[in-house]
């Protein structure tokens, strides 16, 4: 579509020309291309500064008027130019009413425009994106705490459950980066919980957040319970080069209360809105799957999954690789956690992916906040 051609599209709607039809279609190509969508915005933008801008002329002229209206009358007097600075109080006082409604008529300019503004502005990524931490509700919060009651009763001392006797506020996925205890997972996903619980294989382990970055949405987790043995070396590392559109990725996370596996591809180099932070893929996620490992083929780490388009079918996007090396130097300056190190190669490269997977399962975490 050329310029013009487009640009005709782009007032026709602005000015309410469309048939419902078009309208649809145009707010669909809208949503998925920014690039239209900033046009509408700036268009608009351009439109009501002009309105704007008429509305202030029309203003100073009905002013003007008024003016010579009240020199006529006699209420007021021109003043000579001497004397001008001292009346300002008495001339207040002669026509505030006046002033008052001027006034008055430039602020519901003000706000008419503001709120147009905020009307057409584009929607915040909320709007767009989902997060894919899970929430629980309250039925599934009792289910939960009646099922945890059966299991105290039917496990073992050594397999008992250590989640705390209140309801779980949300849940997702996290993966070990070294292996005395350290996992990475979402900021979103241990928001607001005052106490972290992180499952593999049905063993629960005391968690506690020791860093965390909103911008990014990165936090890292350290397992602090006497039942958790170090697993020494990780079977993968994180990947410093960027990730070739088209590159066949895979992921594990927790949708479910077992470890789900999903493939797919990476679609573009950047995230929602050209945020250069993430990366875009092709790939099924659902709700639970937050801070869960993005791999390559190789088994090297090149994101962490983090939202879905709500708008779009395997529209996913995921947190660099990058973002992860530079949280764990952030933390290590820290001296309590300077031992902290990232394995610098894979051991999975080269194996089948049954096998990748049975040496990843290991190290991904189910988190349940409470």
């Amino acid at each position: 579509m050329e310029d013009i051609g487009l640009l005709d599209h782009v007032e026709r709607y602005l000015n309410g020309e469309m048939t419902a039809m078009e309208k649809e279609q145009f707010e669909a190509m809208r949503r998925q291309n920014a690039e239209l969508d900033q046009l509408v915005v700036e268009q608009q933008m351009f439109l009501t500064s002009l309105k704007h801008y008429g509305e202030r002329r029309e203003m100073k002229h009905t002013l003007h008027q008024v003016h010579a209206h009240l020199l006529e009358t006699g209420e007021i007097n021109e003043i000579p130019e001497e004397r001008k600075l001292a009346p300002i109080v008495r001339f207040w006082e002669r026509n505030k009413r006046t002033i008052a409604v001027a006034a008055s008529i430039a602020g519901i300019t003000a706000l008419t425009i503001s709120g147009i503004m905020v009307a057409i502005a584009p929607k915040s990524s909320e709007a767009y994106l989902q997060q894919l931490s899970r929430k629980v509700t309250a039925l599934e919060g009792v289910q939960k705490t009646q099922t945890k009651k059966i299991d105290q009763l039917i496990d073992s001392t050594e397999n008992a459950t250590k989640s705390p006797d209140k309801q779980q506020l949300s849940g997702g996925t996290s993966f070990l980066i070294d292996g005395d205890g350290y996992l990475v997972t979402n900021s979103h996903v241990v928001r607001g919980a005052s106490t972290l619980i992180v499952v593999n294989k049905g063993r629960e382990y005391i968690a506690q957040k020791v860093y965390e970055n909103t911008a990014n949405d990165l936090a890292i987790l350290k397992i602090n319970d006497k039942d958790w043995k170090p697993t020494g070396k990780i079977p993968y590392d994180i990947r410093k080069n960027t990730v070739d559109l088209g590159e066949e990725i895979f992921t594990l996370g927790y949708p479910r209360n077992e470890v789900v596996y999903n493939r797919g591809y990476m679609s573009a180099r950047s995230g929602y809105l050209d945020d250069t932070l993430s990366i875009q893929l092709a790939i099924s996620a659902n709700p639970g799957n937050s801070g869960g490992p993005v791999l390559d083929k190789n088994g090297s780490i090149v994101g962490i999954l983090s939202t879905r388009d709500r708008q779009s079918n395997d529209v996913v996007f995921a947190s660099k690789a990058s973002n992860i090396s530079r949280a764990v130097e952030e933390l290590k300056q820290d001296k309590t956690y300077e031992d902290l190190s990232i394995n610098s190669s894979s051991s999975l490269k080269g194996m089948d992916r049954v096998q990748q997977i049975k040496k990843l399962q290991d190290c991904v975490f189910m988190v349940k906040g409470y």
